[in-house]
């Protein structure tokens, strides 16, 4: 039985893509039940963020055949026509393990060396593991991920500099006003990255903060924690004249604020620049908004090229990780699938990387 990666992520498919591609945790465990009725895998777990979505499959079927049957999955859940011009990546072992490992040591992320994506993907792993869809292999192949992510972590200095999405949001902010000394900030969506670029903005000065949720007993909760106030859901636009920026990362399967809603909440502010951070997959603001005058959006594609910048103080250091990487996935291989001895090289998929 092989172990098998078939995605795409911000490195080969923009927002637009992805957000086609993208699982709610709700429709999670009903694919990987059609992937295993359908004899696709015995095995799986969907992993899908805002910059990736990966479907990791130890399946006793030939390699082109399980990629096949695993890209048509995938597909035809996400209601997306079978012949649709869209990239997915597809890699076998060892290939898989390492993009594995790279993925859960931050290695293959927007910002190199975050750290977000590894409790991203314990999410990802355990949902799969408490409904019953892995086993022996992926289960040992996981839980070595974490292992290696641990060790990168704490072996070499591949996480030096801003390393987290809500750093670098926060920088983003900066730029756009200087200081963040006495900016209020509307946080839509109480999830755990929403909470962390809200402390952020906290932290290098920000006055107070709104959170909006649909739990709007999460909001208060969160609110609480922060020092700020929640708003219901349903009146989040009602403090738009008093806002500066909006972090919006809601689960919401389309967009929850478009030029319409937008042009008419402007007109109470006076002229003032609103900085808007859609860091949610689907998109939460239409696209359009940055057309009008005093606003500015930015969403997670756009976060890139902030996070180049740090780049360079980093890329000395992956060849190391990339060691630990391929040893690791090797001394894996060796140690289940071949019974303790060398295992064969794997014959490359079509398009893997």
């Amino acid at each position: 039985m092989g172990i098998y990666v078939i995605g795409l992520s911000h490195h080969n498919a923009p927002v637009e893509v992805r957000e086609r591609m993208a699982f709610p945790d709700s429709a999670v465990p009903d694919t990987l039940a059609r992937i295993r009725s359908d004899g696709a895998a015995e095995e799986a777990v969907i992993l899908s963020t805002c910059n990736r979505m990966e479907l990791y499959a130890a399946s006793s079927l030939p390699p082109a055949q399980a990629v096949a049957a695993l890209r048509h999955r995938l597909f035809e859940d996400r209601g997306i026509p079978p012949n649709a011009e869209i990239d997915l990546y597809a890699m076998s072992e060892p290939r898989s393990l390492e993009h594995l490992f790279k993925v859960a040591s931050g290695l293959d992320s927007m910002v190199l060396g975050e750290t977000e994506i590894l409790g991203q993907l314990k999410k990802a792993y355990d949902l799969s593991l408490q409904s019953g869809f892995t086993g022996a292999r992926l289960n040992k192949a996981f839980q070595r991920a974490f292992n290696v992510a641990k060790q990168i972590r704490t072996e070499t200095q591949i996480q030096r500099g801003s390393i987290s999405v809500a750093s670098v949001a926060v920088e983003l902010a900066e730029k756009i006003f200087e200081a963040l000394d006495g900016r209020q900030v509307l946080v839509i969506g109480a999830g755990e990255t929403s909470e962390k670029v809200a402390r952020a903005l906290l932290s290098r000065g920000a006055r107070s903060v709104i959170v909006s949720n649909r739990s709007y007993d999460r909001a208060d909760a969160l609110a609480r924690e922060l020092g700020g106030v929640a708003v219901h859901f349903e009146e989040w636009a009602s403090v738009f004249s008093n806002i500066d920026i909006v972090i919006s990362s809601t689960a919401a399967p389309h967009c929850i604020l478009d030029r319409a809603r937008l042009e008419p909440l402007m007109r109470l502010r006076e002229n003032r620049y609103l900085l808007l951070i859609d860091i949610a997959v689907p998109r939460d603001i239409d696209p359009a908004v940055n057309f009008m005058d005093d606003v500015f959006l930015y969403n997670v594609d756009d976060l890139q090229g902030i996070a180049d910048g740090y780049m360079q103080q980093r890329r000395e250091e992956v060849e190391v990780c990339m060691k630990i990487i391929r040893d690791k996935a090797q001394a894996l291989l060796g140690s289940t699938a071949h019974g303790g001895k060398n295992p064969p090289v794997s014959r490359p998929l079509l398009n893997e990387e």
